[in-house]
């Protein structure tokens, strides 16, 4: 996101409050962006990091860091019109358990996927969890980004931004093996994984539980 921002090259104050919007998503309107902007001297990337500190710093909302693509890295190659899953690990930092009716939600970019949100079961501090999406390649050639980020059941969006990144090639890498069979599995998972052992996303829920700050001193 950061190389992102360094881009946004523009004096056009209107399309800077735009800008923004699209980048911190529909948790914010017109108005609030653009005050933001003007207390940062128009700087979107000032605004973004001075909404997200005051955000998390007076809502106490729950944590969430991304930790690794487990499906489809960032732009694997996929032929048009094609079904794939995409599934990212992500970790609870604590302290506190994540609420009821947490969603994980498209923000911005390109929709690649049927449905705009996926429910996510509560997660426990210090524990980390596989999200999966099933998505479909666009039909025409080129390089494709789609954003998602974690809400609570009132909207409120927290923890860092996720996306996938994936380049439509007719000549596409991405072998078709994925099991769509199991779709139903789609959502959240979490998974007491060897490290060392071949990852399946389609085998059953259990919590991989990782060390806590106290622990891991």
């Amino acid at each position: 996101m950061v190389s992102q921002l360094g881009s946004l090259q523009t004096n056009d104050q209107e399309e800077l409050v735009n800008q923004m919007m699209r980048l911190v998503g529909a948790n914010i309107n017109f108005t609030s962006a653009r005050f933001y902007l003007e207390m940062n001297q128009w700087n979107v990337q000032a605004a973004v990091c001075s909404y997200f500190d005051l955000q998390s710093g007076s809502s106490k909302l729950p944590g969430m860091v991304f930790l690794q693509d487990i499906t489809i890295g960032e732009g694997d190659s996929i032929p048009p019109n094609t079904k794939f899953v995409k599934t990212w690990r992500v970790q609870n930092p604590g302290p506190d358990r994540w609420p009821p009716g947490c969603i994980l939600r498209f923000s911005t970019g390109v929709q690649l996927a049927f449905q705009d949100r996926v429910l996510v079961e509560p997660l426990d501090p210090y524990t980390a969890s596989d999200i999966s999406v099933e998505m479909t390649s666009p039909s025409v050639p080129g390089m494709y980004e789609s954003k998602w980020r974690m809400s609570t059941a009132t909207g409120n969006f927290f923890g860092e931004i996720i996306w996938v990144i994936i380049t439509v090639e007719v000549a596409g890498t991405l072998a078709i093996t994925q099991q769509f069979s199991k779709l139903d599995q789609l959502g959240s998972r979490s998974e007491n994984l060897d490290p060392n052992s071949e990852y399946n996303p389609f085998r059953s829920p259990n919590k991989l539980k990782l060390d806590s700050p106290e622990q891991m001193e």
